[in-house]
């Protein structure tokens, strides 16, 4: 009889031990619907998030703000770097010039140098020149040998001249022309009524040229007007 009991009483024992953990179910429930969660705490409040949003906002600033003042000096040092690169370009532009500038000049004075020499030279020579033609203007061979020494030294004059000739200098042709100062020397006046006045009507030392430049003057005889005065004392009264 107690067992048959018992085995009455035991499923009673699970109902009711069911029952137990219902209600415990239930209060868990319960327990959770009163609870009063904080959302502000676990996600932090307005005033902070709006902190943190200008920490943000700060950050980004700085960033930006340095970045700009790194251009800035970026820019400042490619314009003194641009500044000092057109001093030392204008310096060469003018050490160039000025070093050109001295090589013509030197060129220049070292040209005028050799003519200057040149010409003094020439100039020298020129003597010997003006002696050949008087021994040929003097000189008249009266036989065989002396014509033989005669043209041995004319030979001589003709290869003095062929080097000059060489060198670029020639002579003067003064009689017929106009007198110019610039080439001729007036050593005498002529009163003549056969040549204008002013014109060249003999030449006592041939004067020589060097490309433009004059080597020596040539010294002339220049015709004058007659004087008037002296033609009507000369004539019979």
């Amino acid at each position: 009889m107690m067992d048959a009991d018992t085995n009455d009483n035991q499923p009673n024992d699970s109902q009711s031990g069911m029952e137990g953990n219902t209600d415990n179910i239930e209060e868990l429930r319960l327990e959770d619907a009163s609870a009063d969660i904080d959302f502000d705490k676990a996600f932090g409040s307005e005033e902070e998030q709006s902190d943190i949003a200008e920490d943000v906002d700060i950050s980004a600033e700085d960033a930006f703000a340095q970045e700009a003042g790194a251009r800035v000096a970026l820019q400042q040092q490619v314009s003194d770097l641009q500044a000092q690169l057109d001093d030392r370009t204008g310096q060469f532009t003018r050490l160039t010039a000025d070093f050109d500038n001295f090589r013509k000049r030197t060129d220049k004075q070292r040209e005028d140098l050799e003519v200057q020499v040149k010409c003094n030279t020439i100039s020298a020579l020129l003597e010997v020149v003006d002696n050949f033609q008087r021994a040929r203007d003097q000189i008249k061979p009266q036989n065989d040998g002396e014509m033989a020494i005669h043209k041995s030294y004319q030979g001589v004059y003709k290869q003095l001249i062929d080097a000059l000739k060489k060198l670029g200098v020639s002579p003067m042709r003064c009689e017929g022309q106009e007198f110019d100062p610039n080439l001729h020397e007036a050593v005498m006046r002529e009163p003549t009524d056969q040549y204008p006045e002013g014109t060249v009507i003999d030449e006592f030392v041939r004067g020589y040229v060097l490309g433009e430049r004059v080597l020596r003057h040539a010294m002339v005889k220049v015709a004058t007007p007659l004087d008037p005065s002296a033609e009507s004392s000369d004539s019979p009264a």
